[in-house]
């Protein structure tokens, strides 16, 4: 479970570059058999105007350009932020070995929402998932992030 806190507070750090960024605070990291982090990524969907630029997206293409491989099947993925269908679909198409995630979604993820593709047998590819590490960071850093987008709110804007 070390292993698993040590690699979400990475992913953590990679939200809060998105959060500089004026993106949803979201950020993954993908790491190897042995432990080695081959990707970290964040939320870029506004700045780059791309409905595709989920962090866990961003972190299956850049840890496949450094394996010169599509297929990460010795790899784990950490999420702060539960994945969306699309990311689901792309970690299975990505033979991702285990996805560990924060912040459980009930209005956009996979799971919360019933799509457990991770585990459907009518598909070439199953993998491990595990929710709630460090939810509660992952969590506040959420809702925090909204809370200042709202009308009226008068707090300062986050600087880290």
């Amino acid at each position: 479970m070390n292993d698993h806190i040590w690699f979400m507070r990475l992913a953590l750090e990679q939200a809060e570059q998105a959060w500089r960024l004026q993106e949803v605070p979201v950020g993954a990291v993908v790491v190897d058999a042995k432990g080695e982090v081959l990707a970290r990524a964040h939320n870029l969907k506004e700045t780059n105007h791309n409905a595709c630029g989920h962090a866990e997206i961003l972190a299956i293409q850049e840890a496949s350009q450094k394996l010169e491989s599509w297929r990460l099947n010795d790899c784990r993925l950490y999420v702060t932020l539960e994945p969306c269908p699309m990311c689901l679909a792309a970690l299975g198409q990505a033979r991702i070995q285990q996805v560990v995630f924060g912040a459980y979604d009930p209005k956009g993820g996979a799971i919360s929402l019933g799509y457990a593709l991770h585990k459907d047998a009518r598909l070439n590819h199953r993998f491990a998932m595990m929710g709630g590490v460090l939810h509660f960071e992952c969590s506040r850093m959420l809702s925090q992030f909204f809370k200042e987008r709202r009308p009226g709110h008068l707090t300062a804007p986050h600087n880290t």
